[in-house]
């Protein structure tokens, strides 16, 4: 599990509520203060304003997607860089000695299916400028896969601002109509701007971190299917096993190569 993500959220929430708490002069803790901050209407305008604006820019099965992201979020897969290049090295090596057709055995030990599906393209003898081109469509499809699941959280972080201001400029059109009554004046305006504290909060705690790790994720898993991309057309060349490994290692920052793959740099080499 990712505690990073699940503490940052607890965070928020801490941060939040101490700030809206804390009282200086005297020092201590007001609850009541929290009254201040909750307003059903200004809820209803900036959450379900919102989600109905996502549901208008969006197909539903979008929202059918949310709980798979949270599940990325909390549960990731990990991809570890040294241990695809490792992997591509043993399959190079036994291409080299044994050739290509003794792959496919090896290739069911697997259990990346787009590492086995490039290297049967290899085993068929599929001509290289056909498997360089089916490789780099997958990467392109899943690129932009990704993009638009982001693109979703992208929306809901822009809506969120303007939604609050939405609310908040209703606010102040009450407030204008009861400019007569000073004693509600101060109520409407701290109602108008609750708003708008909805619509940042919702954009900049939940809209946009969950976007940004995603985009982590993508990341990950991007760069090692980029090494099995090169890595097959490498062996499928017939590459030499420690030019393989070379070539793949200078794909890869050096924070993320683990130690235990011979000639990996020190994390400091990048």
């Amino acid at each position: 599990m990712d505690l990073m993500s699940l503490l940052g959220w607890i965070l928020i929430v801490i941060m939040m509520l101490f700030g809206i708490t804390f009282n200086a002069d005297p020092m201590g803790i007001i609850w009541t203060n929290l009254k201040n901050f909750f307003d059903v209407p200004s809820l209803l305008i900036v959450i379900g304003g919102v989600n109905a604006a996502l549901m208008v820019s969006n197909p539903g099965n979008v929202f059918l997607k949310i709980p798979k992201h949270l599940k990325i979020i909390f549960f990731p897969t990990k991809y570890k860089p040294a241990e695809y290049i490792a992997q591509m090295v043993e399959l190079a090596t036994e291409a080299r000695i044994n050739g290509l057709l003794s792959l496919e055995a090896k290739l069911e030990e697997t259990k990346d299916p787009f590492l086995k599906s490039s290297m049967m393209l290899v085993v068929d003898a599929v001509d290289p400028e056909k498997v360089k081109t089916l490789l780099e469509t997958e990467l392109d499809y899943l690129d932009e896969r990704h993009a638009q699941d982001r693109a979703f959280y992208d929306q809901g972080a822009a809506y969120g601002p303007a939604y609050g201001m939405i609310g908040t400029l209703m606010g102040l059109v009450n407030l204008l109509k009861q400019l007569s009554d000073p004693d509600a004046i101060a109520p409407a305006m701290a109602l108008a701007l609750v708003t708008t504290f909805y619509g940042s909060i919702l954009a900049n705690a939940i809209y946009t971190p969950i976007s940004t790790k995603l985009k982590i994720r993508h990341n990950e898993e991007y760069l090692c299917k980029m090494l099995i991309a090169e890595g097959v057309q490498a062996i499928q060349a017939g590459d030499n096993p420690k030019f393989i490994q070379e070539k793949l290692m200078q794909l890869v920052p050096g924070y993320l190569m683990k130690k235990g793959l011979p000639g990996a740099p020190a994390e400091g080499d990048k």
